[in-house]
């Protein structure tokens, strides 16, 4: 053989060599990558950061608490103080006046005695326990025709704007004697208190608007002094809570408060809250009425220019010409009470329109439970705990479209207030219809089920007093 021939064969194998050794290498490697990948164990993910909630002192200023309330407002207080204090909150809960009763889950204070004790040996200053007869819906012509007539009732303050100064006076000196890391108002009667709490103590200070002087005077007649106490409140504030987007928006258009300021936490209802049935009372009354072949439509409220009574009295009507077997309650009080019993009259309705006066307890219970259908026509509500109260309760509703409430809940038994042929027509409909019926039933009681003040309370323990304090430590 040649000799280029046998240097020719030689390379050939050398490269054969060379390329096997290269193959075998990535083969290897490969089959490595393989075995890795299908046996290795993943590194644990590290651990995530726990949030730990620390305990703070919330100093709160109410006007009423159940069962000494004539209104959504103290039930609203109830929930509320009982859901923030399950969210690491140590409640001071003040209050205008003494009550012969407590709650288990925060410290009841009355500006009238606890506060006032420290006012002693100071010139000009006299301690008295104030029994007043204030609550959060009385106008001011109201509020003296109560301080005047009522039995046995001191009166401290003229009328009711010098009612709330007073208390928020007292509410300062209070602030200078109990411990709190955060300052919280309910509505304008408080707002006052919370200022001169914040004032002398420089905590934050959180306002929770359930209602405005534009809802209450149910438009443009507002009382300027009342207003302004609003505004000041609201100013003063390092956080404003309203109960629906409805009320930020008038906090933020009518009082001049910019809406970064302002959070909106929907109203709940819960166990501790909802109408309950007392097992020593019967339902014979209502009961007996249905036994009879009525159908029943109630309306649960003050009777007053924010509530609309006007239009479920006319809506009435309209129901009665179409079935005349249907009663409807007007429950509650207000200054336009006798006018409705009058408007009743005239419209030849009275022997179908009852006035039952302001329920409580188990009497307000029945009315719900027994009624074919709830109507809510309010001129300007800015939530509607009734409504829940009814949901809940397993009682359709209708509400109006000026509702806070409306927000929350479906849109199909909703109604300008105004509009009572629409009201009328949505009323037969649900007391015509058994398969209507039903479905707003199971509608309302699964809504109102996700509407609790657990929730509230953790959107204000989160977006409120997490935001104004240092709350949060790592672990």
């Amino acid at each position: 053989m040649s000799f280029p021939f046998i240097a020719n064969i030689t390379a050939l194998l050398f490269s054969l060599f060379v390329g096997g050794l290269l193959l075998g290498t990535l083969f290897a490697h490969m089959k490595g990558r393989d075995v890795k990948a299908k046996f290795s164990i993943s590194p644990a993910p590290k651990p995530r950061l726990q949030k730990l909630r620390r305990r703070f002192r919330m100093l709160m200023f109410g006007w009423e608490f159940p069962p000494f309330n004539s209104g959504g407002l103290g039930v609203a207080c109830l929930g509320l103080v009982h859901a923030l204090a399950e969210k690491d909150l140590d409640i001071t809960f003040v209050m205008p006046k003494r009550l012969p009763s407590g709650v288990p889950f925060a410290r009841m204070v009355s500006a009238d005695i606890d506060a006032m004790k420290s006012l002693a040996g100071i010139e000009g200053v006299t301690i008295h326990a104030i029994n007043s007869p204030v609550t959060p819906y009385l106008t001011n012509e109201t509020y003296l025709y109560q301080a005047q007539y009522a039995d046995g009732t001191p009166v401290y303050g003229s009328d009711l704007v010098s009612e709330a100064r007073r208390y928020a006076y007292l509410g300062g000196r209070l602030a200078a004697e109990e411990p709190h890391d955060i300052i919280y108002a309910h509505d304008w009667l408080t707002f006052g208190a919370g200022r001169e709490a914040k004032r002398v103590s420089g905590k934050p200070l959180a306002v929770q608007v359930h209602s405005t002087e534009f809802d209450r005077a149910g438009g443009e007649n507002i009382d300027q002094r009342i207003y302004d106490l609003e505004r000041a409140g609201m100013h003063a504030a390092d956080k404003i809570v309203t109960v629906s987007n409805r009320t930020r928006q008038i906090v933020a258009e009518r009082y001049g408060v910019a809406m970064h300021k302002i959070h909106t936490v929907w109203n709940g209802i819960d166990d501790l809250t909802a109408p309950t049935a007392s097992p020593t009372m019967t339902t014979a009354r209502l009961a007996a009425l249905k036994a009879a072949g009525y159908k029943i439509v109630l309306f649960m409220g003050r009777i007053t220019i924010q509530k609309g009574p006007d239009y479920f009295v006319r809506a009435a009507r309209r129901v009665l010409d179409r079935d005349p077997n249907v009663l409807f309650i007007l429950a509650g009080s207000g200054d336009m009470e006798r006018q409705m019993m009058h408007l009743a009259a005239s419209l030849d309705i009275a022997d179908k329109m009852l006035f039952p006066g302001f329920l409580r307890g188990h009497d307000q219970y029945e009315a719900y439970k027994l009624a074919d259908l709830f109507v809510m026509p309010s001129v300007s509500e800015p939530f509607g705990l009734t409504a829940l109260e009814a949901m809940r309760l397993g009682t359709p509703v209708i509400v109006s479209k000026q509702s806070g409430v409306a927000e929350a809940i479906s849109q199909d038994l909703q109604v300008d207030f105004w509009d009572v042929d629409r009201m009328s027509e949505l009323m037969i409909s649900i007391l015509e219809s058994p398969t209507i019926h039903a479905g707003a039933v199971k509608r309302g009681q699964n809504e109102a089920a996700a509407l609790t003040w657990e929730r509230a309370a953790e959107n204000i323990r989160e977006n409120i007093v997490d935001l104004l304090l240092p709350a949060h430590s790592f672990a």
